[in-house]
Protein backbone atom coordinates (compact mmCIF):
# COMPACT_ATOMS: atom_id res chain seq x y z
CA UNK A 1 0.00 0.00 0.00
CA UNK A 2 1.21 3.06 -1.07
CA UNK A 3 1.99 6.26 1.94
CA UNK A 4 -0.44 8.13 -0.14
CA UNK A 5 -3.28 5.46 0.15
CA UNK A 6 -2.42 4.98 4.23
CA UNK A 7 -2.77 8.82 5.04
CA UNK A 8 -1.40 9.66 7.88
CA UNK A 9 0.06 6.90 10.11
CA UNK A 10 2.59 6.29 12.54
CA UNK A 11 5.31 3.23 12.60
CA UNK A 12 7.05 1.58 15.05
CA UNK A 13 10.85 0.76 15.40
CA UNK A 14 13.99 -0.51 17.06
CA UNK A 15 17.37 -0.63 16.41
CA UNK A 16 20.77 -1.41 17.88
CA UNK A 17 19.62 -4.66 19.32
CA UNK A 18 16.55 -3.43 20.50
CA UNK A 19 19.00 -0.95 22.63
CA UNK A 20 16.77 1.64 20.82
CA UNK A 21 13.11 2.44 20.43
CA UNK A 22 11.71 4.68 17.47
CA UNK A 23 8.40 5.57 16.62
CA UNK A 24 7.40 8.16 13.52
CA UNK A 25 4.43 9.88 12.22
CA UNK A 26 2.84 12.12 9.38
CA UNK A 27 0.31 13.70 10.89
CA UNK A 28 -0.61 16.61 7.78
CA UNK A 29 -4.09 15.55 7.67
CA UNK A 30 -4.91 15.45 11.55
CA UNK A 31 -3.62 18.66 12.20
CA UNK A 32 -5.10 20.45 9.47
CA UNK A 33 -8.95 18.64 10.56
CA UNK A 34 -7.79 20.72 13.95
CA UNK A 35 -7.21 23.48 12.20
CA UNK A 36 -10.30 23.72 10.54
CA UNK A 37 -12.69 22.60 13.63
CA UNK A 38 -11.17 25.42 15.95
CA UNK A 39 -10.33 27.59 13.83
CA UNK A 40 -7.11 28.21 14.50
CA UNK A 41 -4.15 30.89 13.77
CA UNK A 42 -1.15 29.89 12.31
CA UNK A 43 0.90 30.02 15.26
CA UNK A 44 -1.52 28.29 17.48
CA UNK A 45 -1.99 25.53 15.09
CA UNK A 46 1.79 24.95 15.24
CA UNK A 47 1.51 24.56 18.71
CA UNK A 48 -1.70 22.61 18.84
CA UNK A 49 -0.61 20.64 16.03
CA UNK A 50 2.31 19.73 17.67
CA UNK A 51 0.86 18.58 20.84
CA UNK A 52 -1.53 16.25 18.95
CA UNK A 53 1.42 14.60 17.25
CA UNK A 54 3.44 14.75 20.79
CA UNK A 55 0.05 12.52 21.91
CA UNK A 56 -0.10 10.39 19.10
CA UNK A 57 3.59 9.71 19.86
CA UNK A 58 2.83 9.31 23.29
CA UNK A 59 0.24 6.53 22.77
CA UNK A 60 2.35 4.25 20.67
CA UNK A 61 3.03 2.09 23.11
CA UNK A 62 -0.48 1.84 24.46
CA UNK A 63 -2.78 -1.46 24.57
CA UNK A 64 -6.54 -1.81 23.65
CA UNK A 65 -8.86 0.39 25.98
CA UNK A 66 -5.63 2.76 27.13
CA UNK A 67 -5.61 6.27 26.94
CA UNK A 68 -2.82 9.24 26.91
CA UNK A 69 -3.79 12.68 27.98
CA UNK A 70 -0.82 15.29 27.43
CA UNK A 71 -1.58 18.94 29.02
CA UNK A 72 0.74 21.59 28.21
CA UNK A 73 -0.10 24.60 30.98
CA UNK A 74 1.93 27.41 29.76
CA UNK A 75 1.83 30.94 30.82
CA UNK A 76 1.40 32.36 26.90
CA UNK A 77 -1.76 33.77 25.38
CA UNK A 78 -2.73 30.38 23.64
CA UNK A 79 -3.79 29.47 27.23
CA UNK A 80 -4.30 25.53 27.86
CA UNK A 81 -3.50 23.31 25.33
CA UNK A 82 -5.04 19.57 26.19
CA UNK A 83 -4.88 16.31 23.49
CA UNK A 84 -5.74 12.86 24.07
CA UNK A 85 -4.84 9.65 21.86
CA UNK A 86 -5.68 6.05 22.42
CA UNK A 87 -4.14 2.75 21.39
CA UNK A 88 -5.66 2.73 17.84
CA UNK A 89 -4.07 6.30 16.84
CA UNK A 90 -7.24 8.29 17.61
CA UNK A 91 -6.44 12.00 18.51
CA UNK A 92 -7.90 14.68 19.77
CA UNK A 93 -7.69 18.04 20.83
CA UNK A 94 -7.66 21.74 21.59
CA UNK A 95 -6.57 24.52 22.69
CA UNK A 96 -8.33 27.71 25.11
CA UNK A 97 -7.42 30.49 22.98
CA UNK A 98 -6.97 29.22 19.60
CA UNK A 99 -7.28 32.37 17.67
CA UNK A 100 -4.16 33.67 20.08
CA UNK A 101 -1.22 34.58 17.45
CA UNK A 102 1.88 36.04 18.09
CA UNK A 103 4.31 38.00 15.21
CA UNK A 104 6.76 35.90 13.32
CA UNK A 105 10.41 35.22 15.18
CA UNK A 106 13.69 36.87 13.95
CA UNK A 107 13.96 34.06 12.16
CA UNK A 108 10.54 33.96 10.37
CA UNK A 109 9.16 31.27 12.27
CA UNK A 110 6.51 30.82 14.35
CA UNK A 111 6.91 31.76 17.51
CA UNK A 112 5.35 28.56 19.37
CA UNK A 113 7.50 29.25 22.63
CA UNK A 114 6.11 33.03 23.05
CA UNK A 115 1.93 31.96 22.20
CA UNK A 116 2.82 28.74 24.68
CA UNK A 117 4.98 30.81 27.50
CA UNK A 118 8.24 29.68 28.65
CA UNK A 119 6.80 29.15 32.42
CA UNK A 120 4.11 26.20 33.46
CA UNK A 121 4.01 22.67 33.43
CA UNK A 122 3.92 19.43 31.05
CA UNK A 123 1.49 16.94 32.23
CA UNK A 124 1.20 13.14 31.16
CA UNK A 125 -1.21 10.91 32.28
CA UNK A 126 -1.65 7.12 31.19
CA UNK A 127 -4.67 5.31 32.06
CA UNK A 128 -4.01 1.85 31.23
CA UNK A 129 -6.64 0.20 33.13
CA UNK A 130 -5.49 0.73 36.81
CA UNK A 131 -7.18 1.93 39.83
CA UNK A 132 -4.88 5.05 39.85
CA UNK A 133 -4.05 6.88 36.11
CA UNK A 134 0.12 7.09 36.23
CA UNK A 135 0.53 10.37 35.99
CA UNK A 136 3.85 12.74 35.52
CA UNK A 137 4.98 16.37 35.15
CA UNK A 138 7.80 18.56 34.36
CA UNK A 139 7.92 22.36 34.14
CA UNK A 140 8.33 23.53 30.54
CA UNK A 141 11.41 23.75 28.76
CA UNK A 142 11.11 25.89 26.06
CA UNK A 143 7.46 26.09 25.49
CA UNK A 144 8.43 24.15 22.10
CA UNK A 145 6.61 21.41 22.51
CA UNK A 146 9.33 19.05 21.55
CA UNK A 147 12.25 20.40 24.06
CA UNK A 148 9.54 19.72 26.92
CA UNK A 149 8.48 16.35 25.21
CA UNK A 150 12.20 15.21 25.96
CA UNK A 151 12.44 16.41 29.09
CA UNK A 152 9.50 14.97 30.76
CA UNK A 153 10.81 11.25 28.97
CA UNK A 154 14.17 12.31 30.63
CA UNK A 155 13.17 13.35 34.06
CA UNK A 156 9.89 11.41 34.61
CA UNK A 157 10.51 8.18 33.04
CA UNK A 158 14.85 8.21 32.90
CA UNK A 159 14.52 7.15 28.98
CA UNK A 160 17.41 9.53 27.00
CA UNK A 161 15.14 10.73 24.16
CA UNK A 162 15.68 12.93 21.15
CA UNK A 163 12.18 14.05 20.17
CA UNK A 164 11.19 15.94 16.77
CA UNK A 165 7.81 17.82 16.31
CA UNK A 166 6.98 20.57 13.51
CA UNK A 167 4.18 21.67 11.66
CA UNK A 168 4.44 23.82 8.09
CA UNK A 169 1.73 26.10 7.87
CA UNK A 170 1.02 27.98 4.25
CA UNK A 171 0.35 32.14 3.69
CA UNK A 172 -3.68 30.73 3.27
CA UNK A 173 -3.35 28.83 6.86
CA UNK A 174 -3.95 25.67 5.51
CA UNK A 175 -1.15 22.94 7.36
CA UNK A 176 1.24 21.89 4.40
CA UNK A 177 3.08 19.02 6.81
CA UNK A 178 3.49 17.87 9.69
CA UNK A 179 5.24 14.96 11.87
CA UNK A 180 6.83 13.84 14.59
CA UNK A 181 9.91 11.26 15.50
CA UNK A 182 10.44 10.35 19.40
CA UNK A 183 13.85 8.18 19.65
CA UNK A 184 14.60 6.45 23.05
CA UNK A 185 17.70 4.77 24.36
CA UNK A 186 16.58 2.07 26.65
CA UNK A 187 17.81 1.20 29.83
CA UNK A 188 21.38 -0.89 28.88
CA UNK A 189 21.86 1.15 25.93
CA UNK A 190 25.87 2.20 25.75
CA UNK A 191 26.76 5.52 26.38
CA UNK A 192 28.46 5.98 22.61
CA UNK A 193 24.71 4.73 21.26
CA UNK A 194 23.05 7.72 23.19
CA UNK A 195 25.53 10.21 22.08
CA UNK A 196 25.40 9.09 18.49
CA UNK A 197 21.67 9.53 18.14
CA UNK A 198 22.05 12.87 19.77
CA UNK A 199 24.73 13.37 17.34
CA UNK A 200 22.65 12.44 14.69
CA UNK A 201 19.19 14.77 15.85
CA UNK A 202 21.31 17.79 15.09
CA UNK A 203 22.22 16.91 11.78
CA UNK A 204 18.66 15.75 10.87
CA UNK A 205 16.66 18.00 8.56
CA UNK A 206 13.34 19.90 10.16
CA UNK A 207 10.58 17.09 10.21
CA UNK A 208 8.59 19.93 8.30
CA UNK A 209 11.12 19.62 5.76
CA UNK A 210 11.04 15.88 5.82
CA UNK A 211 6.85 15.68 5.54
CA UNK A 212 7.06 18.31 2.88
CA UNK A 213 9.42 16.66 0.47
CA UNK A 214 7.10 13.11 0.83
CA UNK A 215 9.23 11.32 3.32
CA UNK A 216 7.41 8.62 4.77
CA UNK A 217 7.55 7.64 8.39
CA UNK A 218 9.81 4.78 7.36
CA UNK A 219 12.21 7.06 5.64
CA UNK A 220 11.72 9.74 8.62
CA UNK A 221 12.97 6.55 10.97
CA UNK A 222 15.54 5.66 8.56
CA UNK A 223 17.34 9.65 8.72
CA UNK A 224 17.04 9.78 12.26
CA UNK A 225 18.91 5.84 12.90
CA UNK A 226 20.60 5.70 10.11
CA UNK A 227 23.64 3.14 10.51
CA UNK A 228 21.75 1.72 13.30
CA UNK A 229 19.25 -0.12 10.83
CA UNK A 230 16.42 0.23 12.12
CA UNK A 231 13.80 -2.73 12.32
CA UNK A 232 10.38 -1.68 11.08
CA UNK A 233 7.48 -3.06 13.43
CA UNK A 234 3.47 -2.10 13.59
CA UNK A 235 2.18 0.34 11.55
CA UNK A 236 -1.21 1.82 12.45
CA UNK A 237 -3.25 4.82 11.42
CA UNK A 238 -3.29 8.31 12.57
CA UNK A 239 -6.21 10.70 12.60
CA UNK A 240 -8.01 13.39 14.80
CA UNK A 241 -11.17 11.84 16.28
CA UNK A 242 -13.46 12.62 18.92
CA UNK A 243 -15.44 10.29 21.61
CA UNK A 244 -18.03 12.66 21.79
CA UNK A 245 -21.99 11.77 21.05
CA UNK A 246 -25.54 12.69 21.46
CA UNK A 247 -26.24 9.78 24.13
CA UNK A 248 -22.90 11.16 26.18
CA UNK A 249 -24.78 15.03 25.61
CA UNK A 250 -27.52 13.42 27.33
CA UNK A 251 -25.91 11.85 29.97
CA UNK A 252 -23.85 15.16 30.71
CA UNK A 253 -27.47 16.80 30.67
CA UNK A 254 -29.25 14.82 33.15
CA UNK A 255 -26.22 14.97 35.68
CA UNK A 256 -27.67 18.52 36.30
CA UNK A 257 -30.58 17.47 37.54
CA UNK A 258 -34.31 18.11 37.71
CA UNK A 259 -34.47 22.36 38.70
CA UNK A 260 -31.69 22.96 36.73
CA UNK A 261 -32.75 21.46 33.73
CA UNK A 262 -36.30 23.78 33.68
CA UNK A 263 -34.01 26.82 34.62
CA UNK A 264 -32.36 26.25 31.25
CA UNK A 265 -35.84 25.20 29.29
CA UNK A 266 -37.28 28.24 31.09
CA UNK A 267 -34.26 30.76 30.16
CA UNK A 268 -33.20 28.95 26.84
CA UNK A 269 -36.27 26.90 25.31
CA UNK A 270 -33.75 23.97 24.17
CA UNK A 271 -29.81 23.08 25.36
CA UNK A 272 -26.65 23.62 23.45
CA UNK A 273 -23.31 21.85 23.84
CA UNK A 274 -20.19 22.09 22.00
CA UNK A 275 -17.42 19.85 22.48
CA UNK A 276 -14.13 21.39 23.66
CA UNK A 277 -12.31 18.92 22.31
CA UNK A 278 -13.76 18.72 18.74
CA UNK A 279 -16.14 21.61 18.29
CA UNK A 280 -18.88 19.69 17.32
CA UNK A 281 -22.49 21.11 18.66
CA UNK A 282 -25.33 19.26 19.79
CA UNK A 283 -28.91 21.21 20.18
CA UNK A 284 -31.55 19.27 22.09
CA UNK A 285 -34.68 21.15 21.32
CA UNK A 286 -37.39 21.61 23.55
CA UNK A 287 -39.54 18.17 23.50
CA UNK A 288 -36.17 16.44 23.81
CA UNK A 289 -35.12 18.56 27.62
CA UNK A 290 -38.68 17.72 28.27
CA UNK A 291 -38.23 14.10 27.49
CA UNK A 292 -34.83 14.41 29.70
CA UNK A 293 -36.85 16.14 32.73
CA UNK A 294 -39.61 13.28 32.73
CA UNK A 295 -36.88 10.92 32.70
CA UNK A 296 -35.44 11.94 35.73
CA UNK A 297 -38.68 12.37 37.14
CA UNK A 298 -40.01 8.67 36.27
CA UNK A 299 -36.02 7.75 38.18
CA UNK A 300 -35.27 6.19 34.98
CA UNK A 301 -32.05 7.44 33.11
CA UNK A 302 -30.91 4.59 31.59
CA UNK A 303 -30.14 5.49 27.88
CA UNK A 304 -30.90 3.11 25.31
Amino acid sequence: MSAEAKGDYMIRGTAAGERIRAVATVTTQMVEDARIRHTASPTATAALGRSLTAAALLGADLKDGHSVLLRVLGDGPIGAIVAQADAHGLVRGYAMNPQADLPATPAHKLDVGGLVGKQGMLHVTRDVGLRTPYHGSVPLVSGEIAEDLAAYFARSEQLPSVVALGVLVGPDRRVIAAGGLCVQALPGAPGEVVADLEARARRMPPITQLVAEGCTPEKILTVALGGWKPAFGEVSPVRFHCRCTRQRVEEMLLTLGTKELETLLAQEGQAEVTCRFCGDRYVLGRDDVEELIARLGSGSTQLM
